[in-house]
């Protein structure tokens, strides 16, 4: 079986998505799933407490060297999802990104050019990216 592709993938949503084709129903649709990731997230931790959160200031000396300051910046978590949360955060995910797909299919934005562009930009920019 062949790797499945984001054009693959985009395909499919399109043939399948049925109720939500208006850009404003999936703009809904993929912030409700984006909610709902978040959320399985959450009761990773409060519920279920297979992982915890630690989250203290990450403080930066101006001296200190790239290799220094991937040791200090910590994730916050500690712990690792069990089964049932890994399920459910992947269940939640798959959706968000079957929302997003659906997005770019009614913009015509090709996701797999999106995931190149932004490879790219990441190539390029480093760790300037997201700061």
């Amino acid at each position: 079986m062949s790797a499945l592709t984001l054009q693959t993938f985009q395909e499919q949503v399109s043939e399948l998505l049925l109720r939500h084709r208006s850009l404003l129903d999936v703009l809904s649709k993929t912030g409700q799933s984006s909610s709902s990731v978040n959320r399985a997230v959450v009761k990773a931790v409060t519920e279920c407490g297979c992982i915890e959160l630690h989250a203290t200031k990450q403080s930066f000396e101006p001296d200190m060297n790239l290799e220094q300051a991937k040791e200090v910046v910590g994730k916050h978590v500690q712990g690792h999802l069990c089964e049932n949360c890994r399920e459910a955060i992947s269940s939640e995910l798959g959706r968000n990104l079957f929302y997003l797909s659906a997005l770019c299919n009614l913009l015509d934005i090709n996701m797999d050019e999106v995931v190149e562009n932004e490879s790219r930009k990441c190539s390029t920019l480093g760790l300037f990216n997201l700061s």
